[in-house]
């Protein structure tokens, strides 16, 4: 066993959140372990008491940060002033870049490393980002095996730990079972819609998506639309749909629906990397405010916005992108998949392979992140 390790994390969004708590669980299966910082439920089931409700920092676009940031700001002071407090062995911050270098930047020591995990996709958009990475931080742990020589040619040290999707419980799904719980027959066709897990993209694809299902059950009358709504926007989620489709929470029933449906429309984001290791025929939306996307258009240097598209550099699952997310656009192209399931399968496998190529093998991701940073740590201490 290790010696004993305090490490401060923040995680400001759900999908950090899950990376920390299993961070957490594979540091302290290493040695004796404090941990502090800012996560959600899941960190804090991992015996993390978060400095304040995470869920203030998972603010997405120019128009809705514009608004917060002065309580944004009082956030980071207070999160630097318990920094400096605690004194922690390491710091490791996990995506949420915007509220993280406001937070280092705060800090007046650089006694201890400081860890970011999930590196900048540099690669898609933004490389002059990696000066600010190398100013700041000390190590990154990457999620793709093509990210550390980018990093390292960059001269930022950057070690490959594998993305989390292997060890989550995407392929576990049980899709028999949730047909059964709903009623529903083994012979109907199922469409899992899942328009976004923030308020704020809930408002701007579910009008699009509502559309859509209009469209596609005037068509298809029988067909079965389950959405797996993250708590914050079920309401949202409900109110949309009035009773036109099957509302489900909690992680079980989420990766049980994928496991169930037979094709896929989501907001594009993590969620599209989840569905592809499920093996789900998946549509993509995704809009933003139009500054917003008139900013990134300028940034983006990659032909996709899927992470499964850009890994296998072409178009598995369709996109339909900032103007092109409409529901005229949109509908025909799930259509043509509901038409030809021979065509759908064929996506679902082909996009379950560069899935499977993403996850790797070996370790589980937190079990490598969890011992780069005991060695970054232990170099430290001994340098």
């Amino acid at each position: 066993m290790s010696a004993p390790l305090h490490v401060y994390i923040i995680a400001g969004e759900p999908s950090g959140d899950v990376i920390g708590a299993r961070l957490i669980a594979a540091l302290r299966d290493g040695g004796e372990l404090t941990v502090s910082g800012i996560g959600g439920p899941e960190m804090e089931a991992a015996g993390l008491r978060s400095l304040f409700p995470y869920g203030e920092l998972a603010i997405m676009g120019l128009t809705e940060v514009l608004p917060s940031v002065p309580r944004i700001l009082k956030r980071m002071r207070k999160t630097a002033r318990d920094i400096a407090a605690t004194r922690p062995d390491v710091i490791v911050t996990i995506d949420s870049p915007g509220f993280v270098f406001g937070v280092i930047r705060r800090l007046k020591s650089r006694d201890c490393p400081r860890v970011h995990y999930v590196a900048p996709t540099i690669w898609a958009w933004r490389a002059g980002r990696v000066k600010k990475f190398r100013k700041h931080f000390d190590h990154l742990l990457a999620l793709f095996s093509f990210e550390a020589p980018l990093f390292a040619e960059a001269g930022l040290d950057c070690t490959f730990v594998g993305h989390p999707i292997s060890e989550g419980s995407v392929a576990r799904g049980d899709g028999r079972a949730f047909r059964e719980r709903h009623g529903i027959d083994p012979n109907e066709t199922v469409l899992c819609l899942l328009p976004g897990s923030r308020v704020g993209e809930v408002g701007r694809h579910g009008p699009v998506a509502a559309e859509v299902v209009r469209i596609i059950l005037a068509a298809h009358p029988d067909l079965k639309i389950v959405v797996p709504a993250a708590p914050n926007v079920r309401a949202d989620v409900e109110r949309l749909w009035a009773g036109q489709v099957m509302v489900v929470d909690g992680a079980g029933e989420r990766y049980d629906a994928f496991a169930a449906s037979n094709l896929a429309l989501a907001a594009s984001g993590t969620v599209t990397l989840e569905l592809a290791y499920a093996g789900v025929p998946t549509v993509v939306m995704y809009k933003v405010g139009r500054l917003t996307g008139e900013i990134a258009r300028r940034m983006i240097k990659v032909a996709y916005a899927t992470i499964v598209n850009i890994v296998a550099d072409k178009q598995i699952f369709p996109e339909f992108l900032q103007s092109r997310c409409r529901a005229e656009l949109i509908a025909p192209a799930v259509l043509a998949l509901l038409n030809d399931p021979a065509k759908a399968a064929e996506i679902g496998r082909e996009a379950r392979a560069v899935a499977d190529d993403i996850a790797g093998s070996g370790d589980k991701p937190s079990v490598r992140a969890a011992q780069a940073i005991r060695t970054i740590v232990d170099a430290r201490r001994t340098g």
